[in-house]
């Protein structure tokens, strides 16, 4: 009884574990969403589900290339949001 909850018990992860691997195998095979063109909240075309604004990397791109395009990507949209505070913050002063 014991090795048939065993062998049930590492189907499961497996099954589970092959899940998950599918799954991130889809999502590198999605078109990159461009990254100059702005997108609205609600569209996901092109893009991963992790988080908004998670962009699919160029396929042609090397792993340098598109770590420093990541890291450029987060640079700009942290400026932008410090940005937006500031100017927000500048409008509830009087």
């Amino acid at each position: 009884m014991r090795a048939i909850f065993g062998v049930v018990s590492l189907l499961v992860v497996l099954a589970i574990v092959g899940s998950v691997a599918k799954k991130q195998l889809q999502a590198l095979r999605l078109t990159p969403a461009p990254m100059a063109q702005a997108s609205a909240p609600g569209d996901r075309a092109g893009r991963f589900d992790a988080f908004s604004g998670a962009v699919a990397a160029d396929p042609n791109m090397t792993v340098p290339q598109q770590s420093q395009a990541i890291q450029q990507s987060i640079r700009t949209g942290v400026v932008n949001a410090l940005e937006k505070g500031e100017q927000r913050s500048a409008k509830e002063q009087p």
